[in-house]
């Protein structure tokens, strides 16, 4: 099972994710305390291991600004927590697609966000989108009934989140998932944790 760590503002965190080799990490742009500002991302990603993917987390951003920061390599994927539809899922990755030094650069992967209340049989699902992402609510570091899942009847690949730990990671290791989605559960006291980092790791895989 693949691990996102997500939140990363601090030159320790990156740190700590270089270390541990999750498979992912995450920028948060959005409102948040662990928001980030572009350029303290693009320096995170400098410093980040090449074969760790950095995916940016929006809230109903303007395309433009995402398809930027993936053009500029600031990010590899979007990962989207707002009210983002077909149309918008379907243009951004037509706005990321761009011709820089004659290199071709593929549509961005996006990850498109459903909170619990939305897990439903006959959800609306952006078809454009890469992955779904089962979360609790944006931010809000709660366990949800991870039973309601299996009501979401969908063939691409699936990341769970909210509250996720080193208590429950082998109950989500059960489900399945493609990968799981961590952040306050690495953190002690809002700050990421390299022990608990490097425990969640190991554990998951």
């Amino acid at each position: 099972m693949r691990i996102k760590i997500c939140g990363l503002f601090r030159d320790e965190d990156i740190d700590f994710v270089n270390e541990a080799q999750p498979e992912f990490v995450g920028f948060v742009f959005a409102k948040s305390p662990r928001q980030v500002s572009t350029a303290l991302a693009q320096y995170l990603r400098f410093r980040l291991s090449p074969d760790i993917t950095p995916v940016g987390v929006f809230v109903n951003a303007p395309i433009q600004i995402i398809a930027e920061l993936y053009q500029n390599g600031v990010i590899s994927m979007a990962q989207l927590h707002g009210t983002e539809d077909e149309s918008y899922v379907a243009q951004l990755k037509k706005q990321s697609i761009s011709n820089i030094r004659q290199k071709q650069i593929p549509p961005i992967k996006v990850i498109k966000t459903i909170i619990q209340g939305e897990i439903k049989p006959k959800i609306s699902l952006p078809q454009s989108a890469d992955y779904i992402l089962l979360d609790s609510g944006a931010g809000s570091g709660k366990t949800f009934d991870w039973s309601k899942f299996q009501t979401l009847k969908t063939k691409r690949p699936w990341f769970l989140a909210g509250g996720i730990n080193i208590t429950n990671i082998d109950k989500a290791k059960e489900l399945n998932p493609f990968a799981v989605d961590v952040s306050s559960g690495v953190e002690t006291d809002g700050i990421k944790d390299r022990k608990k980092i490097l425990e969640l790791v190991a554990a998951a895989r």
